[in-house]
C-alpha cells in the first residue's frame, strides 16, 4: 500500500473513500459551508442562467485537493436540474476519446473534467472549439485527401477542477466564463462541516471534540471527514461511541497528528531541510528523494500546507525552513 494512501491527512481523494466522500457531500449551496464568496458568485450565475433558460458560462475551479471543487461541480449539475458528465484529464489520453464523450452529450448537460491541466495537448485543442463555437471538427481520410467535417454539438456546460492553474494553457483557461479559486477554511467553517458529516453518519460529537478535530485538519474538508470517521473507529472499539475530548485525542495521537496539525510526512520534511540540508535552500527533487517521497506529493500534499502555516518558506533557489519551524522542532525534542 502506498503511504498516502495510509496518512489520515493526505487531502488528496482516495479511492477506496469515494463512495464514502459521496454521503457525505451536501446537494445544493444552501447546504455547503465555507468558500462564500464563491458559493454567491456562483449562486448569482445560476439564477441569471435560470432566468434565461440558458446554460451557465463555462466553470473553472481552482485551489488545492480536499476543498470541495468536485461537489460544487454536483451541486451545480443538481440546481440546474441537468445530467452531469464525469471524466477527468488523464483519461482523455487522446482527441478522439474527448470528441467521443462531446459528441454524446446533450442540451444542457454538464460535463465534469478532474485534473483538467492534465489534458492532452490534442485534447486541450478540440475544447478549445466545442468550447466557443459548440462544434468539433472530425478529420476524415489520411493525407493530401483529408477533409475536416465540422459536427454540431449540443450546448453543453465545461467544469474543470484543476490544483495546478498554472498549467492550463492561456487560451482554455480565457474559455472558462466563471474561475472559482478556493482557499482553505476556517476552522469554524471545518467545525461546521463536521457537525453536519456527523449528523448524516448518526453520531454523536460534543463541541470541543468537533473544535479540535477542526484545528488538527488543516484547512481542508476532506481531512476533517476522514478524521472524524477515524475517530468514530476509535470510539466504537475503545469507548463508549460518542465523538468525545477523548476518543479524539486518543485518535489523533494514534495517528501521529500533532496540536499542530501536522504528521509524520511534515515532521520529516522539516526535519530533512533543517538537518541534512542546513536549512535551505534545497530543490522540491532533492528534498522528495531524501525522505523517499515523490515530488509531486511533497508540492502538492505537504508543502502548500506548510507553507500556509509558515513553516517553509519558498524563494527562487529553493526551500528554506522558518523560524517558526525551527522553534517548533525544538520545542518537539525538548518534550
Amino acid at each position: 500500500m502506498d503511504s498516502e494512501d495510509v496518512r489520515i491527512s493526505n487531502s488528496q481523494a482516495i479511492e477506496t473513500e469515494k463512495s464514502v466522500e459521496a454521503s457525505l457531500r451536501p446537494s445544493s449551496l444552501d447546504d455547503f459551508a465555507g468558500q462564500r464568496a464563491v458559493v454567491n458568485q456562483l449562486s448569482l450565475l445560476l439564477k441569471g442562467a435560470i432566468g434565461r433558460s440558458t446554460t451557465p458560462d463555462h466553470i473553472l475551479f481552482a485551489g488545492p485537493p480536499g476543498l470541495g471543487k468536485t461537489t460544487l461541480s454536483m451541486i451545480v449539475a443538481n440546481e440546474l436540474g441537468v445530467p452531469l458528465r464525469v471524466t477527468s484529464g488523464p483519461a482523455l489520453a487522446h482527441s478522439g476519446d474527448l470528441a467521443s464523450i462531446l459528441s454524446s452529450l446533450t442540451e444542457g448537460e454538464i460535463l465534469f473534467i478532474d485534473e483538467i491541466h492534465r489534458l492532452a495537448r490534442s485534447a486541450q485543442e478540440m475544447l478549445y472549439v466545442a468550447m466557443e463555437d459548440f462544434r468539433v471538427d472530425i478529420v476524415v481520410g489520411h493525407g493530401v485527401g483529408a477533409t475536416a467535417i465540422a459536427l454540431p454539438l449540443a450546448r453543453f456546460t465545461v467544469i474543470g477542477a484543476t490544483t495546478r492553474s498554472g498549467l492550463l494553457p492561456a487560451p482554455l483557461r480565457d474559455r472558462f466564463g466563471f474561475v472559482g479559486q478556493m482557499d482553505f477554511y476556517e476552522v469554524d467553517e471545518l467545525k461546521k462541516i463536521l457537525k453536519r458529516s456527523a449528523r448524516v453518519l448518526s453520531l454523536d460529537i460534543e463541541e470541543n471534540a468537533a473544535l479540535e478535530i477542526a484545528k488538527r485538519s488543516r484547512g481542508t474538508a476532506r481531512i476533517a471527514n476522514r478524521i472524524l470517521r477515524r475517530v468514530r473507529d476509535w470510539s466504537e472499539v475503545y469507548g463508549d461511541g460518542i465523538i468525545d475530548m477523548k476518543s479524539t485525542s486518543k485518535a489523533l495521537e494514534l495517528y501521529e497528528i500533532d496540536l499542530a496539525g501536522l504528521d509524520r510526512l511534515d515532521r520529516l520534511v522539516l526535519e530533512a531541510i533543517a538537518i541534512r540540508f542546513h536549512g535551505g535552500p534545497v530543490g522540491i527533487s532533492t528534498l522528495s528523494t531524501s525522505i523517499g517521497e515523490e515530488a509531486e506529493t511533497v508540492e502538492s500534499v505537504v508543502e502548500p500546507f506548510l507553507v500556509r502555516e509558515g513553516f517553509m518558506a519558498r524563494t527562487k533557489s529553493g526551500r528554506i525552513i522558518t523560524d517558526k519551524a525551527l522553534e517548533y522542532l525544538n520545542n518537539r525534542k525538548d518534550s
